[in-house]
């Protein structure tokens, strides 16, 4: 199955359509896509797998790989360095988001598959499905739903689905 949010903020999950957040810059062509840009890359995106706050959530019900969040877990948008776009182990020597954060937008991640086969500097990183701010502003790239929308997509995902993010109309 393939998940599709498009520019004008919408996420279809198997038919039904609900509201995302997407990039501050909006969406951009894949190609186009830097690190910090604050865009969405245009194209489909492989799920890799998820990630939860365990103090925060039950493991989610789901078909695709599922693991638990712990306080050091980082990951790298370094341009350059070796880990660039990769899970690191907080503090790291270089640039590294932290994905134990204290609001709970990273309470429930879904790994894309955006530029890490093999990954490329700067092509982006980070590029995440995660739940979406209260206020539901816009994100530094990533998609973004509602908390109760994530489970009902987890609960229909399985291995080889992807999450296509497209234009509302053709560019």
């Amino acid at each position: 199955m393939i998940f599709t949010a498009t520019s004008d903020g919408y996420l279809d999950i198997d038919g039904r359509r609900v509201r995302c957040a997407l990039g501050r810059s909006g969406v951009r062509p894949a190609a186009d896509k830097r690190e910090g840009d604050g865009a969405s890359p245009l194209g489909v995106w492989p799920i890799r797998r998820v990630l939860y706050r365990p103090d925060r959530e039950p493991a989610p019900e789901t078909g695709l790989p599922v693991a638990p969040l712990a306080p050091e877990d980082g990951w790298c948008d370094a341009p350059g360095d070796p880990a660039y776009n990769r899970p690191v182990r907080l503090p790291y020597p270089a640039s590294a988001e932290q994905l134990w954060r204290q609001d709970r937008v990273y309470d429930l991640i879904v790994i894309l598959g955006h530029n890490d086969d093999p990954p490329v500097s700067p092509m982006g990183s980070a590029i995440f499905l995660h739940l979406i701010q209260p206020d539901g502003s816009p994100t530094a790239g990533c998609v973004a739903i509602h908390r109760q929308d994530m489970l009902d997509l987890l609960a229909r995902a399985r291995p080889g689905d992807a999450l296509a993010i497209l234009p509302a109309e053709p560019l």
